[in-house]
């Protein structure tokens, strides 16, 4: 496959990884504390990268593309890393170090296991 449509691939899976990220921001009532759309589209996204992984990695079900469209693209775009880290260094900024630490560790593991389902879920398929 050539470059264009790998990249056609990511970007669609893109626009609509970003379009479900929005989503869930305005789902998720916008409360003091806490980042809550962050933590679960985190945890949804390492959920589904696992399942992701196993089905399309390892058992290869589908066409490598698919890991382009789904994996780079939609995940890609749906969880975020980098508002974690902003809104993680926003709560220290703002002496919120005890729900900081709270949300830098349950984000980690919370994220670790999920993928860790979502793999073994996967396997079971």
């Amino acid at each position: 496959m050539s470059m264009l449509p790998k990249f056609l691939m990511v970007a669609s899976g893109g626009a609509f990884g970003a379009m479900a990220r929005y989503a869930v921001s305005l789902s998720v009532p916008v409360t003091v504390g806490f980042p809550w759309a962050t933590f679960i589209v985190n945890v949804l996204g390492s959920l589904f990268i696992g399942l992701a992984y196993v089905i399309l990695v390892e058992k290869a079900a589908f066409p490598p593309y698919w890991r382009d469209l789904l994996v780079v693209g939609f995940l890609g775009a749906f969880t975020t890393f980098s508002t974690f880290a902003i809104e993680a260094a926003g709560l220290i900024q703002n002496h919120e170090v005890s729900i900081a630490l709270v949300y830098v560790v349950s984000s980690l593991i919370f994220c670790i296991v999920a993928a860790f389902l979502g793999m073994s879920l996967a396997r079971l398929l």
